[in-house]
This record gives structure tokens, sequence and C-alpha cells, in this order.
């Protein structure tokens, strides 16, 4: 299988764009099956990657812009089950961009992110490790040792049960549960932009239930003292998690 799709032609839009790389949905490409290693390597502004089917680690390793969707196919197994659709360290090192992925992402989604978002509907142990930026959702289960050494950004985990309070390592972050605001309004906005690009029956059903569904998300943040030093702090990555959406999706345009 290739790896590092897209990489090449990323490359060549910062060749010959610079950072400022390609306004937004610019580029649309779709893929059918399973990608290699790093799918989406260094993606790039103005560049979508839509793939239907399942990606290997590494997804978004490095990303700056741009846009990568994954939806399992249509007759997969993995819409009926909460199955991996994407494998471990997604998204490391990322600075921008965003991830939509309509199944669970392996161990370390996220780690040394420091400015992507993403909405994942589960992950492994060690999420968010080291983060510094950007916004991250899971809308299912997770693993062990969350947010350790999480020093800025904001995560927020769909949980009915309360059991996420025993797998984050409050060492640097701590939780609470969301009660309206900007944490609402971002949730709310990064659940509609996943149910469009994957169709994902998961935000579907939460969405459709929103009274009530918006009081299981907890929202985890860096503690204060530690982050108060750090330039991307939680409140800047809402922000402009919110400020991308509307790009990506044309609605600002």
């Amino acid at each position: 299988r290739e790896r590092s799709v897209g990489a090449r032609l990323s490359g060549e839009i910062a060749r010959i764009h610079s950072a400022v790389g390609l306004p937004a949905n610019t580029i649309h490409l779709k893929f059918w099956g399973v990608a290699g290693q790093s799918f989406g390597l260094f993606n790039n502004r103005g560049v979508h990657l839509h793939l239907q089917g399942e990606a290997q680690d590494y997804v978004g390793k490095g990303m700056y812009g741009g846009e990568i969707a994954i939806k399992p196919r249509k007759f997969s197994a993995l819409r009926k089950l909460n199955n991996t659709i994407i494998g471990n360290t997604v998204l490391y090192g990322a600075t921008g961009g965003s991830l939509y992925a309509a199944g669970s992402a392996g161990e370390r989604l996220a780690v040394r992110n420091s400015g992507a978002k993403a909405v994942v509907e589960g992950c492994g142990d060690h999420g968010c490790e080291y983060m510094t930026g950007g916004v991250v959702m899971v809308l299912g289960k997770t693993g062990r040792n969350f947010g350790a050494g999480m020093s800025g950004g904001v995560a927020y985990i769909y949980d009915k049960t309360g059991s996420f309070k025993n797998l984050y390592n409050p060492e640097m972050v701590e939780i609470e549960r969301v009660k309206g605001g900007l944490d609402e309004k971002l949730i709310f906005t990064m659940l509609n932009r996943h149910l469009e690009l994957t169709n994902s029956a998961k935000a579907k059903k939460i969405l459709d239930n929103w009274t009530e569904t918006k009081n299981s998300f907890w929202c985890l943040s860096p503690k204060p003292d530690l982050n108060a030093s750090e330039e991307d702090n939680s409140f800047l990555a809402q922000e402009a998690a919110l400020s991308s959406i509307g790009l990506e999706s044309g609605r600002y345009n």
C-alpha cells in the first residue's frame, strides 16, 4: 500500500505558495480502500482528503492545514461496531488543519499536536500526550493516561457514565463538565461538521438528542497556573477552531 499519500502535493503547494498555501476548498481528493502509513502527511492549506475505508498509523502527521475525512466503506462492519478506523500516533506534531474520523483511533492520538483539531469516536492510551495547542474531541471511550504532559489546547470527551474521571492524567490538566458558552458552541459546530463529512451515526445520535447529550461532555484543559505563559491557551484554541471550521465548510467564503 502507498505511504504518505498527499505529501508530494502539499510539498509542491508549499514550494509555489510558501506558508500561505491555497484557499479553503481548492483541492478535493477522494480515496477508497486501506491507506498506508502517514496518510495526509504534512497536509497543506486548501487540500481536502476524503477516504472511504481505513488508514494505518500516523494519519495527518505534521499536518499544517486543510481537512482529512475518513469514514467506513458502505458495507463495512465498522458501520455497526465501535471499531478502530485509524491507527496509532495520529496528528503527531500537527500544527493546523482538521481531521474527522467516523471510528476510533489507536494509541497516542494527537501526541505533540500544537494546532490541529480532530473529531474521533474513541481512542487508545495516552491521548493528547504532550499536546500544546488545538482542539480534540472524542465521542467515546478513551484509554488510560489521557492528557499526560498536555500544556495547551483543549479536549472534549463524550462520557455518559463518568468513567473518564479515572482515565485522564491529573498532573497537568483538569476536567469539568461542559456548561454552555463557547465550549458548547464549539462542540456543536464540530459535531455538525463531523456529521456532514462522515455521515457518522454517533454524531447524528448526539445531535438529535442535544438537549440531553450536551451535558455528557467533559472539557479537559491545562491547569491555569501551568498554562499562564502558553501563547496558545485554551480560549485561543477554541476561537481559532470555530473560525477555521467556517472557512473549511465554505460558510464564511
